[in-house]
């Protein structure tokens, strides 16, 4: 593990001093220590609102704030932070129990973009906001060439219901299946039902972000007969 652990310090251009930081934000809590990394993933979840939030507002000067919300939105969602951890490789670096690991948990994109929020909440408290806006933006930037709206962001929802109302005469119905996990990271379980059959479901950290997923893996379906 220690191998891996310096790949991943390489892939970040930063090698931490307290190893124990980094240790700790990969430490799923099935790994039953004394210490998991659910705190510094709350933390690195506000830390990336910020550190995006100022990268597109410097970036994009002429856009409206309703704009910048939805690329925010888009870049720190599970998909988006999913995305980052797999080209930083944090499937492998993960501590994870047994049971966990059987059931492929380093590949799981709540598992991946968790990881991926503690890490750059353990990289604020070792250098501070600066220096994690200078580590995470080259990331960002690597994984994503051409950050813009038609890009970036989709409205899977708007896409979805205007395929419905045109091919259907209805629109979809969104259902919550169930909410759990604490309040500062609860997860939401969405379906789709089209004409009372349901077409698909999925997860998200907020209703919004679980019925665009849903959405998009109902237009998906659709796509394919």
């Amino acid at each position: 593990m220690l191998k891996k652990l310096l790949g991943l310090q390489k892939r970040l251009n930063y090698k931490f001093k307290n190893q124990n930081l980094l240790i700790e934000a990969l430490t799923h809590k099935s790994y039953k220590k004394a210490y998991n990394n659910e705190r510094l993933e709350f933390l690195g979840d506000a830390i990336l609102d910020l550190v995006v939030g100022e990268y597109l507002f410097f970036k994009f000067t002429n856009i409206p704030e309703g704009d910048l919300s939805k690329l925010r939105a888009s870049l720190v969602n599970e998909k988006g932070l999913e995305k980052l951890a797999r080209m930083l490789k944090l499937g492998e670096c993960m501590y994870l129990s047994m049971a966990e690991e059987k059931n492929d948990g380093r590949e799981k994109p709540s598992l991946l973009s968790d990881s991926f929020e503690a890490v750059v909440g353990a990289l604020y408290l070792e250098v501070g906001l600066k220096k994690v806006y200078n580590i995470i933006i080259p990331i960002l930037e690597s994984a994503y060439p051409k950050i813009d709206l038609e890009s970036i962001f989709r409205d899977y929802k708007t896409t979805l219901q205007e395929h419905t109302q045109a091919c259907h005469g209805t629109t979809p119905e969104y259902i919550t299946e169930r909410s759990f996990g604490p309040d500062h990271q609860k997860k939401f379980e969405i379906s789709v039902n089209i004409k009372e059959k349901q077409i698909s479901k999925a997860f998200g950290k907020s209703k919004k972000e679980a019925q665009q997923n849903a959405a998009k893996i109902a237009l998906e379906i659709i796509d394919k007969g």
